[in-house]
C-alpha cells in the first residue's frame, strides 16, 4: 500500500545512496525488485541487518552474460522506472543505458545517482559522502570556530544531497508523464543545500569563517551544552519570545544577547548553568516550554514523543525508524524485511512474468539464495 502503489521499479543494486532511494520509493508502495550481483554489496553487516534493503524482493543476476542483460531489458519492458548507481558510462556497457532502455520502453524514468554526476572532470573519479560535501561547500560550513570542518556522518551527502534528490527528481518525472533521464549528483544536491546560506552570505549576514554566525554555533543560543552526567543538550532560542523564555527556566541574569560583544560571556554563563544538573533534570525543567531546548540523544532513543508518534518501530527483530513522511488517505508502512542477495530470484522473476527462470538458474546467468530460513 502507499501512494506509489502500481508503480513498478527496476533496482539495479547498489551502495549507499541509491539502495536508500529505492527503499523510500518501496515504503511510498512502489514494487520494487532488486538486481544484485552474485556475491551482493558491500555492507556493514549481515544482510538481514542492511536496513537499506529493507522492503524489496531481491534476485540475482550476473549481467557479465548477454541471457541476464536480457532479463534485465525484459523486466524495463514493463516497469516505470529504473535505478542504478554505477559510474558514468557502466550502465552503457552493460547494454542498460538510457537509449538502450528506452528504445526498449520510451516511458521509462531512467535514475542515476552518482557523487560527481554524470559529466564533469571529476565524472569518472572515485569518491564517497565526504569528498562531495567537501567540494560543494556544504562540510566547510560545519565546525567550530577556530576548529576544522567536522563529519556529519554520510547523513548530509549520501541520503539528504543524494537519496532524497534522486526520489524528487523520479516524483517529478513519474508525474511528467514523460520517459526522461534524472541525473542525481550528491555534489549537486549538497551544493543546492546550500541554498539559503549563500543568500545570507551575498547580503552580509553570513560569514565563510564557520562557527562564527547565527546557525553554525557562533552564537551561544544556538549550540549544545554539556550537562553534569556529561550528556548534552540542544539549545535553539533564536526568538525573542523563545530566548526569554530560556533565560526565565535557567534563572539566570543574562547579558545583552543583541550585543555581540556580550556573546563569549553569554556563552561562559550558559555553560556553567547547564553544567549544574543532569539532562534528565534539564529536559523535564524544559519539557512542554517554548525554550527550544531538547536532550541529545543515543540513536533510537525511547523519548516520550518519539514513542507516541512511532517514530522508531521494532520490525523482524531489529529497531530501525518508521518511514516518512506520513500520508493519511495512502498510509506506509514497513513491509519485508532486508533480503538475502538472491532470496527471490524464482519468485520475483516469476510474478515479474519471466517463464524460462529455471533455464536461467540452470546455466548460472540468474542465481538463487540457498541459505535454509530460520
Amino acid at each position: 500500500m502507499g501512494p506509489l502503489e502500481g508503480v513498478k521499479v527496476v533496482e539495479l543494486a547498489g551502495i549507499g545512496p541509491a539502495p536508500f532511494a529505492c527503499m523510500m520509493l518501496a515504503e511510498l508502495g512502489a514494487d520494487v525488485l532488486r538486481i544484485d550481483r552474485p556475491g551482493g554489496n558491500v555492507s556493514m553487516g549481515p544482510p538481514e541487518l542492511d536496513l537499506l534493503n529493507r522492503g524489496r524482493r531481491s534476485a540475482v543476476l550476473d549481467l557479465k552474460q548477454p541471457a541476464a542483460v536480457d532479463v534485465v531489458r525484459r523486466l524495463v519492458a514493463q516497469a516505470d522506472v529504473l535505478i542504478e548507481g554505477f559510474r558514468p558510462g557502466v550502465a552503457e556497457r552493460l547494454g542498460l543505458g538510457p537509449e538502450e532502455c528506452h528504445a526498449i520502453n520510451p516511458r521509462l524514468v531512467y535514475g542515476r545517482m552518482t557523487g560527481w554526476g554524470q559529466d564533469g572532470p571529476l565524472a569518472q573519479t572515485a569518491g564517497h559522502d565526504i569528498d562531495y560535501l567537501g567540494l560543494s561547500g556544504a562540510l566547510h560550513l560545519i565546525g567550530r570556530a577556530g576548529g576544522p570542518p567536522q563529519v556529519p556522518a554520510n547523513l548530509l551527502g549520501d541520503f539528504a544531497g543524494g537519496s532524497l534528490y534522486l526520489v524528487i527528481g523520479v516524483l517529478a518525472a513519474l508525474h511528467s508523464g514523460e520517459g526522461q533521464v534524472v541525473d542525481a549528483a550528491i555534489v549537486d544536491g549538497s551544493a543546492h543545500l546550500t541554498t539559503m546560506l549563500l543568500g545570507a552570505l551575498a547580503a552580509g549576514s553570513w560569514r565563510q569563517d564557520r562557527g562564527t554566525n547565527l546557525l553554525d554555533t557562533g552564537a551561544p543560543f544556538y549550540d549544545v551544552y554539556e550537562t553534569a552526567d556529561g550528556k548534552h543538550l540542544s539549545v535553539g532560542a533564536l526568538e525573542p519570545q523563545f530566548y526569554a523564555e530560556l533565560i526565565e527556566k535557567l534563572g539566570i541574569d543574562a547579558p545583552d544577547r543583541n550585543d555581540p560583544s556580550n556573546w563569549p560571556a553569554l556563552r561562559k554563563l550558559l555553560a556553567e548553568t547547564f553544567r549544574q544538573r543532569t539532562q534528565a533534570e534539564w529536559t523535564a525543567l524544559f519539557d512542554g516550554s517554548d525554550a527550544c531546548v531538547a536532550p541529545v540523544l543515543p540513536l533510537a532513543a525511547d523519548h516520550p514523543h518519539l514513542v507516541a508518534r512511532g517514530t522508531f518501530v521494532d520490525h523482524h527483530g531489529v529497531r530501525q525508524p518508521a518511514p516518512a513522511p506520513r500520508f493519511d488517505r495512502t498510509p506506509t508502512s514497513l513491509g519485508r524485511p532486508p533480503a538475502r542477495p538472491g532470496e527471490h530470484t524464482r519468485e520475483a522473476l516469476t510474478d515479474w512474468g519471466i517463464t524460462d527462470v529455471d533455464d536461467l538458474l540452470e546455466s548460472g546467468a540468474a542465481q538463487q539464495d540457498s541459505t535454509p530460513q530460520n
